[in-house]
């Protein structure tokens, strides 16, 4: 399976809690993160924002685990499908241009579209129900 997370799930991940248990099913190789420049960028940026006081060492663990095992795309197009918030739009250019089976994310921009071009958007919960089955 092919997955594209959006930053609020990665940070929610990291904060712990329901979600942990998608990053510790993409550690162990369930399923493929898709990402681009303009992701990493987003993740580690928002992680790093002391209100989350996420400690350096699991942002550094974290970026190593990126560059080792997610899968790097460059999209070709821009997609514009979100005009209400075009920095939604990266994590479609990516589930596009990575051919993801999926995007799981928390915002309401995305949710609303229920799919993209054959990729399904779903929440963190029933992400997590999918890895269960």
């Amino acid at each position: 399976m092919r997955v594209v997370l959006d930053t609020n799930i990665i940070v929610s991940g990291y904060l712990g809690g329901a979600v942990e248990a998608i990053i510790v099913a993409w550690k162990s190789g369930d399923f493929t993160l898709i990402v681009t420049e303009a992701i990493i960028n987003e993740y580690l940026s928002v992680l790093k924002r002391p209100k989350f006081k996420i400690e350096q060492v699991e942002i550094e663990d974290f970026s190593a685990l990126l560059f080792d095992k997610a899968e790097f795309v460059i999209p070709l197009e821009h997609i514009n499908a979100i005009p209400n918030d075009d920095s939604d739009n990266k994590f479609l250019d990516a589930a596009i241009a990575g051919r993801a089976n999926i995007i799981v994310s928390g915002d309401q921009h995305l949710l609303e579209l229920k799919s993209f071009q054959n990729v399904e958007i779903v929440t963190a919960k029933e992400f997590l129900e999918k890895l269960r089955k």
